[in-house]
């Protein structure tokens, strides 16, 4: 890569201008409610690194739509700040060998150089750090007023757990069966931990899609896959010899419930925890949860053969006096329904599977016509006709849906619901470097807030926490304290908050960065919702789902007016290397903008990831690209310089001629379309 630039060197007039910007607070928020607002960010970035070229890609689209707005006349807020607590961070730190308020602080200030000296026009005087005392004490304050309205609750039960990384992980932090982060397997353990009851605002987040038109419909339908709502059956079938204990059950198939011959638990289900098991069988079960719950998530989803152990539980089945057999099985999860199933196998064909292994029953009790139906070799899964029945038997699938329920219904053995794939938020990690939970436990008052007024709980600095993450925060001097209601002894939660906690109200913070409470409800009734919100697609079911519900509650909490919190929401394209490989310090392809700054100038790099392609399509790095940006940069320097020689006009002073190529190409940028739609990824040079 070499510049053939024939005007003033571009560190040095870039330089000069940035300086001017800074001094002159050229792009400072004025909170102006004469003007019309309009606030734009881009999701902020982890402190764990260096810029990369991702980076610059997303920001650059930002402040392109900052810089048009406020020639426009609005009041602007574009802010930027840090994501700097969680695995992340601490991750990073561990591999240099440093504290991590250290390794994030030379982060924060290497990243933030480079977005100075990349010409980007936040106004840093919003600037906020999540791991700033004052935004862990406002978090706090956040995480008391959600357990006060209780959507917090501790629970200890069966949850994803990252070996590697030494943590609990939300469903959401799960993907293909391995961790966000590191890639590494996940198995289920039981653990005490902390929920967010974001279940509660389930039915919200999807109706609520509706009215985000400013979203693609890509991540609209994304989310509601996640949270899949169903409506169906929920079924309570008996334990026989176990008076008053049920098994329940949540079906989309009701009509088929008269072939309902076993029912399937999941190994993490809690019945087989608190009901004692025949001595005959409960070894067998112990072994076999033990060897299903140890694999990861991915191998019980891809599993290829069905297995499964008899309990020596019995059930009476709602609508028949007989009893059907309880198993234990490793296709079922314990997130779908409420990790039981009624095994129907002439009618689910996993079912189907199970029984033929295993010599269970199977009656077919649902025919296309209503005349005698012969399985074959699998199962019957459409709707037809309900036969063998009883008093069902000629009704329609979707009828019998209606009346069997309602004789469940009758019988206080059921009832119609709705359930959803989304499960209550695992706030807590097991790890150091996070936000304190301001909890502590006392023998005689149990679980008791901190105090208001003992906030912020800080993280012990003076540590060695590199050998042993988790010890610190299990540390006498830490959880060592005295009970705020009685004053004797007591212990603090030596859990984190999950990072995503940090997270999912940041937008709010910006409007205030200095303030004691939260953020400023004024402020935050005329700033939000965001008008434009940019950032990848891979956040949909994390950052952007979090955020929706953190809104929502804190409206119901009476701190805000709105619903959402994005208006207009748009996905940038990666960044990828010349073969279309993702960038990474493993495969050692990545791309710097330091690097390409210091050669074209920071304006023929940002020209360059503007026109590539599309701004939500993917893009394949060339280290040369920036030339031809710098070659339209240096016509258009070479054009205004004669005009103004030439007075004509004078649409600009000598003196900063040459910046007026980054106002031309923004100006160009803005009017073909600040954010692209479009689907064609055809790359296009600026001409």
């Amino acid at each position: 890569m070499a510049s053939t630039s024939q005007f003033p060197a571009s560190s040095e007039l870039e330089s000069r201008w940035q300086s001017r910007w800074s001094d002159k607070e050229c792009f400072k928020w004025t909170n102006n409610e004469a003007l019309p607002k309009y606030y734009i960010l881009e999701m902020f970035p982890y402190a764990s690194g260096r810029l990369h070229i991702g980076h610059a890609r997303n920001f650059t689209m930002g402040d392109v739509v900052a810089r048009m707005k406020r020639a426009q006349g609005y009041d602007v807020l574009y802010p930027m700040g840090w994501d700097a607590f969680g695995l992340p961070a601490e991750n990073a730190a561990i591999k240099i060998g440093i504290h991590p308020a250290e390794s994030t602080a030379n982060a924060i200030e290497a990243m933030k150089e480079g977005m100075v000296r990349l010409g980007l026009s936040y106004d840093w005087s919003c600037e906020s750090d999540t791991s700033d005392a004052n935004y862990i004490a406002a978090q706090q304050r956040l995480f008391l007023k959600f357990f006060e309205a209780g959507l917090v609750y501790r629970d200890t039960r069966f949850t994803n757990w990252c070996d590697n990384d030494q943590t609990v992980l939300a469903d959401e932090q799960v993907v293909d069966g391995r961790c966000w982060r590191c890639d590494g397997e996940v198995t289920k353990r039981r653990v005490p931990q902390w929920f967010f009851d974001i279940r509660r605002y389930a039915d919200q987040l999807i109706d609520d899609l509706d009215q985000l038109d400013g979203w693609r419909d890509r991540v609209r339908n994304i989310q509601r896959s996640w949270i899949g709502r169903k409506s169906g059956t929920e079924i309570q079938f008996e334990l026989v010899g176990y008076d008053g204990k049920f098994i329940t059950t949540f079906t989309t198939r009701v009509d088929t419930l008269m072939g309902c011959r076993f029912l399937l638990l999941a190994p993490e289900h809690e019945s087989l925890d608190r009901i004692p098991l025949p001595a005959d069988n409960a070894v067998d079960v112990e072994k076999f949860r033990q060897r299903i719950l140890s694999q990861s998530r991915r191998e019980r989803l891809e599993l290829r053969v069905k297995e499964g152990v008899f309990t020596g539980l019995m059930a009476r089945h709602p609508l028949e006096d007989w009893e059907i057999p309880v198993w234990v099985s490793n296709y079922v999860l314990s997130d779908y329904g409420s990790g039981a199933v009624m095994a129907v196998p002439a009618h689910d064909e996993r079912d189907f599977e199970f029984a033929e292994k295993y010599g269970l029953p199977i009656d077919v009790v649902i025919s296309p016509d209503g005349g005698p139906a012969d399985l074959g070799e699998t199962a019957y899964t459409e709707d037809g006709i309900l036969i063998n029945s009883g008093a069902f038997d000629g009704l329609t699938s979707a009828e019998a849906r209606s009346r069997i329920t309602e004789r469940l219904v009758e019988l206080h053995r059921g009832e119609a619901v709705t359930t959803f794939r989304l499960q209550n938020w695992s706030v807590s990690r097991q790890r150091y470097w996070g936000n304190p939970i301001p909890i502590i436990y006392c023998e005689r008052d149990g679980v008791v807030p901190v105090p208001e007024k003992d906030l912020p709980i800080l993280l012990p600095m003076d540590v060695d926490f590199i050998n042993s993450s988790r010890a610190i925060l299990g540390s006498e001097e830490f959880v060592k304290v005295s009970c705020p209601i009685c004053g004797e002894e007591a212990q603090r939660e030596v859990d984190t908050m999950d990072t995503f906690v940090d997270s999912s109200w940041y937008f709010l913070r910006f409007l205030d960065s200095e303030s004691v409470e939260p953020f400023s409800k004024d402020v935050a009734n005329r700033m939000m919702p965001a008008d434009l919100y940019i950032g990848g697609i891979e956040h949909a079911v994390l950052h952007l789902i979090y955020s929706r519900f953190f809104v929502k509650a804190l409206r119901d909490l009476k701190m805000l007016d709105f619903d959402e919190p994005f208006k207009r929401l748009e996905n940038h394209g990666m960044v990828n290397d010349a073969l279309g490989l993702k960038q990474s310090k493993s495969r050692g392809n990545t791309t710097e903008p330091a690097d390409i700054i210091r050669i074209f100038g920071a304006d023929a790099l940002r020209v360059y990831l503007l026109f590539a392609t599309s701004a939500d399509a993917p893009m394949n790095w060339i280290d040369d690209g920036p030339k031809s940006a710098e070659s339209y940069l240096q016509r258009v320097v070479k054009l205004v310089k004669s005009i103004a020689a030439e007075g004509a006009g004078q649409l600009v002073a000598v003196e900063g001629a040459d910046r007026s190529c980054s106002l031309a190409c923004i100006g160009r940028f803005a009017r073909s379309r600040p954010i692209s739609r479009a689907s064609d990824s055809t790359r296009r040079s600026p001409k």
